[in-house]
């Protein structure tokens, strides 16, 4: 594995206030970086906004403000929320900062000397809301666009392409060479069948239907099309072609590091089949891997501002709390895959796994121990009862998977690791019986062993779930009286971490829901009464 890492998010686009989709895709990109930065991986972590383009324009002349107003307040709130769940991120692009823009423009030039840019006129199908041209082949005979499902117009005007033929054979056998470039693997095969193989042509890299964009030094009256904006923002955020690259040869050209773009499925194709070749042209490396997370689902569609089917996070955090939120977005959508956001799955899956599961582990556990060991827990001895070896196994094996699960961005699949050494924690509970072990004076020594077993259990798990969990998994850390010097992932396989340490005062770390009045709440935000 590589020592580095080099983790981002797509820029999200400011015409609106986020919602709950973006906040899905930042925290699990969060969760993913924060796991990494516990094993002890160097990790930059990238997110921000992309502030030009016509939809920006209108919205401003809407709201009778300039467009840089009109992004300066939207952006506000992406700020906000990503404090709001407590998001890691290093750094915050912004299109519209200078050491973006002055770095694109050199790049378009450098493409534009070099014979990779050409102008022309472009005349097609064109979707205003993702600001993309389409062919006739691509819209269908009912004219739709086919990454929104939108109806499209003709549109014609003059326009620098870039020549994508030039790049297509190196991108092919990239894929080939790299098949883990693009996952889930069936994302390249559409990128294959669905927009390569029909005939790829030409991007559109500039416009002149409207002004709020990065100018081309060359012809002033254009300025540059998004995705030759917005994609840069990756390397322009290090520093590329700044007088300072020292970011840019550490988290980009460094072999060491590990590039990893985690993004949408409705924007796959401009960073599977253009990206690399913008990186082709500009000789540098490309990503090792793009992961296409799902879309978050409302009702059987697609979750969008455009169709005011959205839910709004800051309620959702101010009744149930942040690690709930992060919870179940992590748990709940496997990450990869299309999913739901459903007020009842919501509500059981706080109620079923941090409350009854990992908050009442907790919570019996911290009480029988001030019931029989005044608060101590008790020193390792080995594996003294007959179900303590099954434990341990357990706990060795969920830092296992849970680890190659993680690397592999199967994130929901090592919370569940997690989720499994709880429960199995719980049934030890059942299986050795303490409140019966406590009444035998010859069995004292085996029911310190089930309490030392148990804490060992709850800090595993703690630890594990902090990506996650960020503040929950403090306070159980807390409660159980480990220092802040043993809140170390490099400490999960020493059983005797714990001995003789004074637990604090318990706290419930999850009341359990009303899933009744819960449901109807969650319902409310939805607009479904």
């Amino acid at each position: 594995m590589k020592k580095k890492f080099y983790i981002t998010t797509p820029i999200y686009y400011p015409s609106a206030k986020l919602h709950i989709g973006h906040a899905y895709c930042t925290t699990l990109s969060d969760i993913f970086a924060r796991s990494k930065r516990e094993r002890g991986y160097e990790c930059y972590f990238l997110t921000g906004a992309d502030e030009h383009g016509l939809k920006i324009e209108k919205n401003a002349q809407q709201a009778g403000v300039s467009p840089q107003e009109f992004v300066d307040n939207i952006v506000k709130g992406f700020y906000s929320l990503w404090d709001l769940l407590h998001i890691s991120n290093d750094d915050f692009i912004r299109t519209t900062q200078e050491r973006h823009t002055k770095v694109v423009q050199d790049i378009f030039s450098k493409m534009l000397a070099q014979g990779d840019i050409y102008l022309g006129h472009y005349e097609g199908w064109y979707c205003k809301d993702c600001e993309a041209f389409w062919t006739d082949t691509q819209v269908g005979k009912d004219h739709i666009c086919p990454d929104c499902n939108r109806p499209v117009s003709k549109a014609q005007e003059e326009a620098y392409f870039f020549k994508t033929n030039k790049y297509l054979p190196n991108l092919l056998k990239f894929y080939d060479e790299n098949p883990n470039f693009l996952t889930p693997v069936s994302r390249k095969n559409e990128m294959i069948n669905t927009f390569i193989k029909p005939g790829l042509e030409d991007l559109c890299v500039s416009r002149t239907s409207f002004t709020w964009g990065i100018p081309v030094k060359e012809n002033p009256k254009h300025v540059v099309y998004v995705w030759l904006d917005a994609l840069t923002n990756y390397i322009t955020a290090l520093g590329y072609g700044s007088d300072n690259e020292e970011k840019f040869r550490k988290f980009w050209e460094d072999p060491d590091t590990e590039i990893i773009h985690i993004l949408g499925a409705d924007i796959t194709r401009f960073h599977a089949i253009y990206w690399p070749m913008f990186l082709d042209a500009l000789n540098l490396r490309k990503p090792d891997r793009e992961f296409v997370h799902g879309l978050l689902m409302m009702k059987d569609a697609k979750m969008s501002k455009s169709k005011g089917n959205v839910v709004d996070p800051y309620p959702l955090v101010e009744r149930y709390g942040v690690d709930a939120v992060r919870y179940y977005l992590a748990r709940e959508i496997t990450f990869g895959s299309d999913g739901s956001f459903s007020p009842v799955q919501f509500v059981e899956r706080i109620n079923n796994d941090l409350a009854n599961s990992y908050g009442n582990l907790l919570n019996r556990t911290l009480g029988m121990m001030n019931k029989y060991f005044d608060g101590v827990i008790p020193s390792y001895k080995g594996q003294v009862t007959s179900f303590d070896g099954a434990l341990e196994t357990c706990i060795e094996t969920t830092i296992t998977s849970y680890e190659k699960a993680m690397d592999d961005l199967k994130i929901t699949e090592a919370i569940s690791y997690v989720n499994d050494l709880v429960n199995r924690a719980n049934k030890y509970i059942d299986e050795t019986m303490p409140w019966v072990l406590a009444k035998d004076e010859t069995k004292k020594e085996e029911l310190a062993s089930v309490m030392n077993h148990l804490a060992n259990a709850i800090y595993v798990a703690s630890i594990l779930y902090r990506p996650v969990l960020v503040t929950a998994s403090e306070k159980a850390l807390e409660q159980l009286g480990v220092t802040t010097e043993n809140r170390n992932y490099n400490k999960l396989h020493n059983l005797k971490l714990l001995d003789n340490v004074k637990i604090n005062k318990a706290e419930a770390l999850f009341p359990r829901l009303d899933p009744t009045v819960e449901v109807e709440f969650i319902n409310s935000l939805m607009g479904n009464h």
